[in-house]
């Protein structure tokens, strides 16, 4: 369980915080969509299960389904993230590379673990947009999360100017390092205190290479093993094309994770990353048979937690001051021990 400051009170009242959050939902995905070249589509809400379209997450959280009587009882899943129905869009609409797509995903995660941070609701900008094969290096992605980057800064300005009292935090650039780099120099720490001691140290962080195999046969954190590629080989011994922008929050005094990106698989990676997770015969699914076969455009990208984002810039101590969901008696107890007022 996240603990909870001791001594907090909200920096915007209640009415102010959904104006701010309006103004930064607004300011931010404009932000991301020229930075990016991304044009907005509308997002399904749940898929058909059993094509492999839905996100897995890291392979064992169950997702909300149902049956839908005019299609025989057809059942279908709320959807858990974006990430493969995305490069099915970007593949239909036949972008070009260095053009891409954003949309307003909304899922239910039900397996979540409820604390500070974490909710059964998720809402974020899903991204994704195409890119040349010849693309699929870790210097490429460097690039996009700098941009990435630049966007949430600016956001933080535009808040700050609008808020005098949110003063700036975010230092002028974000720090790029590596999962296994992080094993190496912390054996002793576990993958969330290497976080934490990094993000303290340097403000903001992207991690490289998050899912695969580190060093001492431990991964930094779960990746399922068909949208992000975290098999191969990127230089100087290092693995993975994907990883997570972290910032230090100093309201939690913890990393505060704020976005997942990554190139996506090629044929190849894919057929690795399913053989190492043990689960090949995903390769039967619709999804993944059309990506074997080559038939999905190469692409990148991520998503942004829009309630993570507006917690972070509103210097807000728990995700329920950002979003509305549901809360365990035990939770909303300790919130209002420590101040903090849910939505």
């Amino acid at each position: 369980m996240i603990k909870l400051p001791s001594k907090y009170k909200a920096i915007l009242g209640t009415r102010e915080t959904e104006h701010a959050i309006v103004a930064i939902k607004d300011f931010f995905q404009l932000a991301l969509s020229t930075e990016l070249n991304l044009t907005r589509v509308t997002a399904p809400l749940f898929v058909d299960a059993g094509k492999g379209i839905n996100d897995d997450l890291n392979g064992v959280e169950r997702p909300v389904s149902f049956p839908v009587k005019d299609l025989g009882d057809a059942k279908m899943e709320i959807v858990q993230s974006l990430a493969k129905w995305k490069r099915l869009k970007i593949t239909s609409l036949g972008l070009e590379p260095g053009f891409g797509i954003y949309t307003d995903m909304n899922a239910l995660r039900p397996d979540e673990e409820l604390d500070a941070i974490h909710s059964i609701y998720v809402d974020q900008w899903d991204w994704e947009m195409a890119i040349d094969p010849k693309d699929r290096t870790v210097f490429y992605l460097h690039e996009i999360v700098k941009k990435v980057y630049r966007c949430i800064q600016r956001t933080e300005f535009f808040l700050y100017d609008r808020y005098p009292q949110l003063k700036p935090i975010l230092p002028k650039d974000i720090k790029i390092l590596y999962a296994d780099d992080l094993q190496r120099l912390y054996p002793k720490l576990t993958p969330k205190e290497r976080e934490d001691k990094v993000a303290k140290e340097y403000g903001a962080v992207f991690i490289t290479g998050i899912g695969g195999k580190l060093d001492d046969g431990t991964i930094h954190d779960g990746r399922a093993p068909d949208y992000d590629d975290w098999i191969t080989e990127c230089g100087d011994g290092h693995r993975g094309l994907n990883g997570d922008i972290l910032v230090w929050n100093p309201v939690l005094e913890r990393a505060f994770e704020l976005s997942s990106m990554g190139i996506r698989v090629s044929p190849e990676s894919l057929k690795a990353q399913l053989e190492e997770r043990g689960c090949p015969e995903r390769a039967k699914f619709e999804f993944h048979s059309r990506l074997l076969n080559g038939e999905l455009t190469q692409t990148l990208g991520g998503g942004i937690g829009q309630s993570r984002l507006c917690m972070f810039l509103l210097r807000k101590a728990h995700i329920g001051e950002t979003q509305v969901s549901v809360w365990t008696d035990e939770i909303k107890a300790d919130c209002k021990k420590h101040g903090i007022e849910l939505l």
